[in-house]
């Protein structure tokens, strides 16, 4: 049998075994998806996101190849990490919430870039617009600020003589900022007096807790960062320790003993954003991809840590909780 022949009968196995979608795209090509992360390895979120590629026909070690970067918290590495990324000359570029996204923009104008779940887009001048983000990036905006409103009106369903409210922040992110403009406004409108500690090294954590307990606070809500994340066992420790209802973005702060988060779902994110990366290799720009906003909120609640607290948990939070975690 000659080489041609050969070459004919593999290429009628693959289309067989092939899923339909992967010769919808270029015949042969592997394309390279570079991961920037402020994490240490790739968190469940992005095996999210893995799936959901899988799904759409791209299969690792066939026509995908991902390089993945993280920071393991140490986000001053995030440039060179970036820079990495841009030489190896990938196809597109996955970032995650915090400093990741911006770290990617300054590294390379030209190289897509797709975000899963930032806090503010347009606060953070990482697009022009959520319609028309007008740039090498897009993605999905997790609405963090714009969810403020609701998360204090949560709290103040648990505890309703609450006036004095703290805030962690992340000190030095370009979505603090609009959060705290935001926590700002919400606290006029509601009477409430903010307490505000931000933060950027786990050293500076016990006296921002004790500053919260001489200035009064009697409820807390935690900014979503690579720094409160990756430092969510202390945080959690120390909202215990001066017993401090606190409000979170995501559901493992709840699981590790955190009161109550409410949040876009994180996997649905991660897995929308593989859609984006598909669009992008089927010849889409980014600058004409709108960002997209959540639509899928979770509501969870912890129960013993209520109960720790002294606190009941509210008819209406119990009726429209995704879970109550015993």
């Amino acid at each position: 049998m000659d080489d041609r022949r050969k070459l004919v009968i593999a290429l009628g196995a693959g289309a067989l075994a092939a899923p339909f979608g992967v010769f919808a795209q270029q015949a042969g090509k592997v394309w390279r998806i570079g991961i920037l992360s402020s994490s240490s390895g790739p968190t469940k979120f992005e095996e999210a996101f893995r799936d959901e590629l899988r799904i759409l026909g791209y299969i690792e070690g066939r026509n995908l190849s991902i390089e993945y970067r993280g920071s393991a918290g140490d986000d001053a590495r995030l440039p060179e990490l970036a820079a990495e990324l841009v030489q190896l000359k990938v196809d597109v570029i996955l970032t995650n919430s915090g400093l990741p996204p911006a770290a990617a923009k300054r590294a390379t104008s030209t190289i897509p870039i797709v975000t899963a779940a930032t806090a503010d887009p347009v606060g953070q001048g990482l697009v022009a617009s959520l319609a028309r983000p007008g740039g090498n990036l897009t993605g999905l905006s997790m609405l963090s600020t714009d969810l403020t409103e609701k998360r204090v009106q949560m709290l103040r369903e648990f505890v309703p003589k609450a006036t004095r409210i703290a805030v962690l922040a992340m000190k030095g992110t370009s979505s603090t900022p609009p959060l705290l403009a935001n926590m700002r406004t919400v606290a006029q409108k509601m009477d409430l007096t903010l307490i505000v500690q931000e933060v950027n090294e786990p050293e500076a954590l016990p006296g921002a807790f004790a500053a919260m307990q001489s200035a009064g606070a009697q409820v807390l809500i935690v900014q979503q960062s690579p720094f409160t994340g990756a430092n969510r066992k202390l945080i959690l420790e120390l909202a215990a320790k001066y017993r401090l209802p606190g409000m979170f973005d995501i559901r493992l702060f709840v699981d590790g003993g955190g009161l109550i988060s409410y949040g876009p779902s994180l996997p649905d994110l991660f897995r929308r954003a593989a859609h984006y990366v598909d669009k992008i290799f089927k010849g889409a720009k980014p600058a004409d991809l709108p960002v997209e906003q959540p639509t899928k909120f979770e509501l969870f609640i912890n129960r013993k840590t209520a109960k720790a607290l002294g606190l009941t948990i509210p008819q209406s939070l119990l009726l429209s909780a995704d879970e109550v975690i015993e």
